[in-house]
């Protein structure tokens, strides 16, 4: 029987490593790759040819969605699924839209990882329950793509001028998408509503 050909990418060694010793006890599991960002997933990706890769959500350079979308792509035969400590509805949606697999949380045990790599690779998907139910509770994003991008400018509190700037739109349209999400997520400011966004998974 071939073996399941692995990427594993994470930016935290230490799980990292443990999870590569702990599928490598698989026999029908092989780790052919590793990597520590999003950027050097693509790329062990394009030369070792992974069967699944195991994409950790947040990493430096392209989170694990943004792989997963490359990867669709470029690589239609590797099948993806993300692994997260942060599992909020608005990233289960975007990864389910940017064809990933599976969507689990760090607290697997790596038995139940080896089971949903089996399953991914078999063609099938995996939702973790806890996070599908509250992904339906909490509906769809209300905000547009650009009132999405510009709350997210302004979570860390940075200035309508430096927002114009890094968003390349005028400052009156800046107030005007920022104006918009406010409302639409009945906040009292830019920044309860960049919080409430960000809760949601939405920015």
């Amino acid at each position: 029987m071939t073996a399941v050909r692995i990427l594993l990418a994470d930016d935290e060694h230490l799980i990292r490593g443990a999870l590569a010793a702990l599928l490598s006890l698989e026999d029908d599991l092989e780790i052919v790759a590793e990597a520590a960002s999003g950027p050097e997933a693509l790329a062990m990706a394009r030369v070792h040819r992974p069967d699944v890769a195991v994409l950790d959500l947040q990493m430096p350079g392209a989170d694990g969605v943004s792989v997963a979308t490359s990867l669709r792509s470029e690589l239609p035969g590797c099948r993806t699924m993300i692994v997260t400590s942060h599992g909020l509805p608005g990233h289960l949606k975007r990864a389910l839209t940017a064809g990933v697999r599976a969507f689990v949380p760090k607290t697997v045990s790596a038995q139940r990882l080896a089971e949903i790599i089996r399953t991914v690779h078999a063609g099938n998907r995996y939702v973790d329950p806890e996070l599908a139910a509250d992904a339906i509770s909490a509906g769809d994003s209300p905000l547009t793509a650009r009132e999405a991008e510009v709350l997210e400018l302004a979570a860390d509190g940075a200035p309508v001028a430096e927002i114009a700037r890094r968003a390349a739109l005028s400052q009156g349209t800046v107030r005007n998408y920022l104006s918009s999400a406010v409302s639409k997520l009945g906040a009292e400011n830019r920044h309860t509503a960049a919080r409430l966004a960000r809760e949601r998974g939405w920015v």
